[in-house]
């Protein structure tokens, strides 16, 4: 049996003919190998979750003087139920949605921000610093930061986290 696609093939650099692997000379430890395989950080490939976008994205957001919550009225809504919830966290991900391609990446945001600030200077900062933390982070290429606000928090609303529970 033969291969007649191996006879075609240029062999590469630092293997010997005929052996079918690659050999190393002795007193190229180092430099020679380095060169033959190519820079360690193209090695291989790194897939980067949505989840894990939405969650630096999410922190980011929250950071911003301004943002209130996260989170359409339904999921904040379920949210604070799931937060009450003995030994459950709260989520992250919430108002969060990503599309992660290899080397970019889309977000839409919702958010809810406190009233008298201005909604065009806590956009901006919301988008600045979710691109800055995306791109550190991950190392993709953001392309578009959509927000959408989809409430304003009064002085005088009862919020569902200060809220006392009574239990009767």
């Amino acid at each position: 049996m033969t291969d007649s696609g191996q006879h075609n093939r240029p062999e590469p650099e630092g293997s010997a003919a005929g052996d079918g692997g690659r050999t190393l000379d002795k007193g190229t430890a180092g430099g020679a190998a380095r060169k033959a395989l190519g820079d360690p950080a193209s090695r291989g490939r790194t897939t980067i979750a949505d989840g894990v976008v939405e969650k630096i994205a999410g922190l980011a957001a929250r950071d911003v003087v301004g943002v209130h919550a996260m989170g359409t009225g339904l999921s904040r809504t379920f949210g604070a139920v799931r937060d009450r919830v003995p030994g459950s966290t709260r989520s992250a991900t919430r108002g969060v949605k990503a599309e992660v391609g290899e080397v970019q990446t889309a977000l839409d945001l919702d958010i809810v921000v406190e009233y008298g600030v201005s909604i065009v200077d806590v956009a901006r900062a919301v988008r600045e610093n979710v691109i800055a933390a995306v791109e550190r982070m991950t190392g993709l290429e953001v392309v578009e930061v959509n927000i959408a606000v989809g409430d304003v928090k009064l002085p005088d609303d009862d919020d569902d986290d200060d809220r006392e529970q009574r239990v009767q």
